[in-house]
């Protein structure tokens, strides 16, 4: 009988040593898939994101540029483990193309679909706040991103703030708004065209033609986006609407449709003209995306950036010339912000991570340039030297460009010249004023509606400002726009005391 028991002792040892090492295995190579106590936590895409512990958060960054790029995985083989070292996170991207973004966007915003970080802009930044979709993170900034907050300048964390709260993280880089046309240089040599003193859209005209007609193709494509710039010269009070804005010198602060100030309607004329003389090409209110290549073309940025960034995107050598003042504004700091979804179940973690993006080189040059050894290489002096330009994330939607390393064959300190650009603007009359929009949310959302339905034939040309604009001011009559003008003008009478 005691033989019978000690064999049974000696059985139960046996397996109790065989299941702790089971059990020990599993835990092993069970990666990050239990928490402190036992139980797992997903993203909706079913990714571990516990927290517990050494655990590691995979964030979901939804953002626009040219598309997925192809070398995504091996990308994320190499800043997975780096920024998991570092704070215990892995980063899912979401790279959405130019021209299906306005749609993307809007379906993610409204429809709930989760993330955890979303790239925004001055059109839609005061519509998602108010609709809930962005944390307020007021509370956890100065705790979870110290550093960021001190490296950003005050002033334009006043512009991501509405209602007291703090609602995104403004990307620190041309934050001022110039904007440029830019030249094929070949191009302007080949039809004899002395682009230095050309600063205006009519100026352009007839240089355009000379091209078109030269060419046999349009010298100015575009996309369904249109030309913007048209209104640019216009503080949009974070309003998304550009049909709506106070002229950013008029010290009187007065509330305008825009659509109906002589010098928007004189510029709306020209690209009209424009695209009845084949300058723009007849598919740009419907097509998603303009090609790569353009003789000629506006864009917002600053001077080198024809060296080092548009000539270089389209194979040529380009030069820039400036059109407009260089602006900041609120407006001109939201062009660029990264927003934490409201339903967020990593919020502090967002913040640890978007101040690597901003304040890590290695981070940030592996979001702005690629994968190392694929795209660029490092040089013994630490500059970036460019492989190719295959790379489809756009680097002024991820953080500032004062981290990112310089070029090899930049000959001046492009991010000098940013910033030398942000410190000389003319501040808009509206700097530091926030709109509350609180009681026109309806009229604010039929308005966007009216100018949405019109944008992109408006601002290519396709249609004729001179009966466009009359029904598009008819529509968002109706739609509200004389009581949003009311309010928002009652609230800046009364911030400046008038």
């Amino acid at each position: 009988m005691k033989r019978k028991i000690a064999l049974l002792l000696s059985l139960v040892l046996i397996l109790s040593t065989i299941f702790a090492g089971c059990s020990k295995e599993n835990t092993k190579n069970s990666g990050n898939q239990g928490t402190a106590n036992g139980a797992a936590t997903t993203t909706p895409d079913g990714k571990d994101n516990s927290t517990s512990g050494d655990k590691v958060v995979t964030l979901k960054w939804i953002t626009v540029g040219s598309g997925m790029p192809d070398n995504y995985d091996a990308w994320l083989a190499k800043i997975n483990p780096y920024l998991e070292e570092k704070i215990g996170v892995n980063i899912d991207m979401e790279v959405v193309s130019w021209g299906d973004w306005g749609n993307r966007r809007n379906i993610i915003v409204n429809s709930g679909e989760y993330f955890d970080i979303l790239f925004t802009d001055g059109s839609n930044f005061s519509s998602d706040v108010a609709l809930g979709a962005y944390y307020d993170m007021k509370d956890i900034l100065k705790t979870s991103a110290p550093d960021l907050y001190s490296y950003i300048p005050e002033n334009y964390w006043s512009a991501v703030s509405v209602n007291g709260g703090i609602y995104g993280i403004p990307t620190y880089k041309d934050s001022s708004m110039s904007n440029y046309i830019v030249w094929d240089k070949a191009m302007a040599a080949k039809y004899g065209i002395d682009y230095s003193n050309i600063h205006t859209l009519d100026a352009l005209t007839e240089p355009l033609k000379k091209i078109t007609e030269g060419e046999g193709a349009p010298a100015f494509p575009m996309d369904q986006n249109g030309l913007s710039m048209v209104t640019s010269l216009y503080d949009g009070v974070g309003l998304g609407i550009p049909a709506i804005g106070v002229k950013f010198d008029d010290q009187n602060h007065k509330v305008v449709n825009t659509l109906e100030q002589e010098d928007v309607l004189s510029q709306l004329k020209t690209l009209h003209s424009w695209y009845k003389d084949g300058i723009i090409n007849s598919d740009a209110p419907t097509t998603s995306e303009s090609p790569t290549y353009k003789s000629v073309s506006i864009a917002q940025g600053w001077p080198s950036a024809a060296k080092t960034t548009w000539g270089p995107n389209m194979g040529v050598e380009a030069d820039a010339v400036q059109i407009n003042d260089t602006i900041v504004s609120n407006e001109t700091v939201r062009g660029s912000v990264n927003a934490i979804y409201s339903g967020s179940k990593y919020p502090e973690k967002c913040l640890e991570f978007l101040q690597l993006v901003n304040l890590d080189p290695k981070v940030r040059d592996a979001f702005y340039y690629g994968v190392e050894g694929e795209n660029f290489k490092y040089t013994d002096d630490g500059k970036i030297d460019k492989i190719n330009s295959d790379w489809k994330m756009a680097g002024y939607t991820q953080g500032t460009f004062f981290t990112v390393s310089q070029l090899t064959t930049d000959t001046v300190n492009q991010w000098d010249e940013v910033k030398k650009l942000n410190e000389s603007a003319k501040p808009s009359v509206l700097l530091g004023f926030n709109a509350d929009t609180s009681k026109i949310q309806n009229e604010l959302a039929n308005c966007r509606e009216v100018y949405n339905k019109y944008k992109s034939e408006l601002l290519t040309g396709a249609s004729d400002p001179a009966e466009s604009v009359s029904k598009i001011t008819k529509e968002l009559k109706a739609g509200g726009i004389d009581t949003i003008i009311s309010e928002v003008q009652s609230q800046i009478d009364a911030y400046y005391k008038k």
